[in-house]
């Protein structure tokens, strides 16, 4: 069985990553990116899934592990009766190649180790042909299954019954070198990695880019973690930000909440860029808004909410009967139906960003400029018509008011770019659309008897993405409706301290209710505590939330507060983007960031 969520740690190489539990067992792995199918997928499922267990043969041992310094580098302090080693797990970087190598060093005594090694190909559904070859010492195991091979090699690998184990003695001060390659199986099988040259230039690339960022606020170490998580999951070539490393992690344990979030949601994306271009990676905004004019291309009319790594537009969703569900949850989702849904905040979200780059003295061009006026040309044909929302509700298409202020920010940006920056465009147009959204929100969207914004227009229910609109600016964080609202959503949306996104049981969603606490809606508050003199609260909830990281910093989407478990879909950009945005909240309250 898999272990529980937040007993995994992240290794990238800037394409995909791998899942490496404390148990020593990489239980996920796609190859070569996030989206493709998996090697390793005994997350969701068992080790007949697929896995890479590389552990002490000794079930007393006890293990502690941390990242390198700050980069993606992990190292696992095993000890047992008879001594200590050291596990490092890597994805290196900068070799161009689809690579994870594991280095045991001997630390003190003798430990037996032993690998248990089980190929599963295309979400478990192809058991590899499988080859020694014995031109190398010890034989390189070399598998292969349709289009996909990989090259395994190190310590002596012996088949037994449709997996490869073995063992190994390691002393101290001694070293031994494992790797694992995937390449296209028409190819040759590509050379030995350098695992000493491959570590050192990881190391050097991560540390490097951790120092390219700025903080000086508090939560420094959670800060840094955060965005170099936020940089792993962004494709090193494409720009594209993927929402989470993981598919159909379950936000209700045993039900059916469960989605594909391998794919690069425009709201994700910008709020990812948004959150290091305050933290000094302007260099991030061209290579996104790149991304951005490859993947809505020609018709704006065309967008989607989200697509593929490359931008690609066919992510209709399946179900994949061959893995059977974390711990039992299934169905396992491949794709996102979300994808063909109306959100009428996205186009907000990215016009955020991109007025955020401009603030930074990122230039626009001819043609960044022209993606958003015809992006803003498809919110003027669109945004009085219903949409599924910020948290993509599979029941019917609604006035969502969180959509609405963020057609507002929208329109707003668009006015600036004009008025501040010299743009050119409709900015008269532009202007009165920004008015009429205004008072239609005000009209419809706010509740007097509750001295609340709403859910949706007419609904008494209320949404924790609410939140957000002091964030786009489109009321001040004190306004005495801001604060109703704010006193609204802690009544109806707290449970045990930490925020719900709204009430399943209210039936928007059009699925079973029951989900836990949403991570970043509690960030939310927290940012919003700290905007408005409660800097108490802040700290105290933002304490609280940072208790509920694994071991190395890592947050998935939601809190089991019952189980004492994340849940959801890990390491969720969302939920470290909002954290930094809350520790940014403190620091800046307090005069620091």
């Amino acid at each position: 069985m898999s272990l529980p969520i937040e007993d995994y740690a992240l290794i990238s190489d800037c394409f995909t990553g791998a899942l490496v539990g404390k148990d020593g067992s990489i239980d996920w792995l796609c190859v070569p990116r996030y989206d493709s199918q998996s090697l390793f997928g005994a997350l969701l499922g068992t080790e007949e899934h697929g896995r890479w267990l590389l552990a002490p043969d000794d079930a007393t041992a006890t293990s502690t592990r941390r990242y390198e310094g700050d980069t993606m580098i992990l190292v696992t302090r095993w000890t047992t009766a008879d001594g200590e080693v050291d596990v490092i797990d890597a994805m290196p970087m900068s070799d161009g190649r689809a690579d994870v190598v594991r280095r045991v060093r001997g630390v003190r005594g003798t430990v037996r180790m032993r690998q248990d090694l089980r190929l599963r190909f295309g979400y478990a559904t192809a058991i590899p042909w499988v080859r020694k070859d014995h031109s190398e010492h010890p034989p390189a195991l070399i598998a292969v299954a349709g289009p996909d091979a990989i090259v395994v090699r190190g310590a002596a690998l012996h088949p037994t019954d449709h997996s490869h184990a073995g063992v190994f003695d390691i002393e101290a001060g001694e070293t031994v070198d494992l790797s694992l390659t995937w390449f296209r199986s028409h190819r040759d099988t590509p050379a030995p990695p350098d695992v000493e040259a491959a570590l050192a230039q990881t190391r050097e690339w991560w540390t490097t880019w951790a120092e390219g960022g700025e903080h000086e606020g508090p939560y420094r170490e959670a800060v840094v973690r955060s965005l170099l998580i936020l940089r792993a999951l962004t494709h090193l070539q494409t720009g594209g930000i993927v929402a989470a490393a993981t598919t159909s992690l379950p936000e209700n344990f045993g039900g059916e909440r469960n989605w594909d979030y391998r794919y690069v949601w425009l709201r994700d994306a910008s709020l990812t860029i948004s959150v290091l271009l305050a933290h000094g990676y302007n260099d991030y905004v061209d290579h996104w808004r790149s991304w951005l004019l490859r993947a809505v291309a020609g018709d704006p009319a065309d967008v989607q909410i989200m697509y593929g790594l490359s931008g690609e537009r066919d992510l209709d969703e399946r179900t994949i009967a061959s893995l059977p569900g974390y711990q039992g949850a299934s169905p396992v989702r491949v794709g996102n139906d979300a994808s063909n849904q109306f959100q009428a905040d996205v186009i907000g979200e990215v016009m955020l960003a991109l007025a955020h780059g401009r603030l930074n003295g990122v230039e626009e061009t001819r043609f960044s400029w022209a993606l958003q006026r015809a992006l803003m040309g498809y919110l003027e044909e669109h945004w009085r018509e219903p949409d599924h929302g910020i948290w993509e509700i599979r029941g019917e298409p609604k006035y969502f008011t969180h959509s609405r202020a963020l057609v507002w920010a929208a329109f707003d940006r668009a006015v600036k770019a004009v008025e501040e920056h010299g743009l050119e465009g409709p900015v008269e147009r532009w202007r009165m659309l920004r008015d009429e959204v205004r008072a239609d929100v005000e009209a419809n969207g706010f509740d007097p008897e509750r001295n609340s914004y709403v859910q949706s227009f007419h609904s008494q229910e209320v949404d924790a993405s609410l939140l957000q609109l002091a964030q786009v600016g489109y009321c001040d964080w004190q306004d005495p409706r801001m604060l109703g609202t704010v006193a609204a959503i802690e009544k109806d949306l707290l449970r045990d301290g930490l925020l719900l996104r709204y009430r399943t049981e209210a039936g928007v969603d059009g699925l079973p209710p029951g989900e836990h606490p949403f991570l970043a809606c509690s960030f939310w508050l927290v940012e919003q505590y700290a905007h408005s003199n409660r800097q108490e609260d802040a700290k105290k909830l933002m304490d609280r939330l940072l208790a509920l990281a694994n071991d190395v910093g890592m947050l998935s989407e939601e809190y089991d507060v019952a189980g004492l478990s994340q849940a959801g879909n890990t390491p969720q950009a969302l939920t470290h983007l909002t954290l930094v945005r809350a520790a940014d909240a403190i620091g800046g309250a307090e005069g620091v960031r």
